[in-house]
């Protein structure tokens, strides 16, 4: 299993569709006992929190997130957490919107000290 994701700040390597999480958007992971949350922010993201559950390497979750317009809107999405050569943790992601239509993939990796 991969090391525990408490602490550890992630950011996607790629941005998504407009208006939603990109390379500014940065996720503060926390962990305890297979229970996982996180906060994230940035770019057209102005407040988005995570809950779920970990088993092994794999993360299972649902997210709300408040954009800049306005808009709110809320997910699912299943994780696989990989430890990259560096040490460092890539979470390479399957997500689906509940609030709106639209699913896809995503990478975020761990931010180097």
């Amino acid at each position: 299993m991969a090391k525990t994701l408490d602490g550890l700040v992630l950011s996607p390597v790629a941005d998504q569709a407009p208006g939603q999480v990109g390379t500014r958007t940065r996720f503060r992971y926390h962990e305890e006992r297979g229970r996982i949350w996180a906060e994230y922010a940035g770019g057209d993201v102005v407040r988005g929190h995570l809950v779920g559950t970990r088993e092994g390497d794999r993360l299972d979750f649902r997210y709300v997130q408040l954009k800049t317009d306005g808009e709110t809107s809320s997910g699912h999405c299943v994780s696989s957490v990989v430890e990259l050569p560096d040490g460092r943790v890539r979470l390479e992601e399957t997500w689906e919107w509940e609030s709106r239509e639209g699913s896809g993939t995503s990478v975020v990796e761990e931010l180097p000290s």
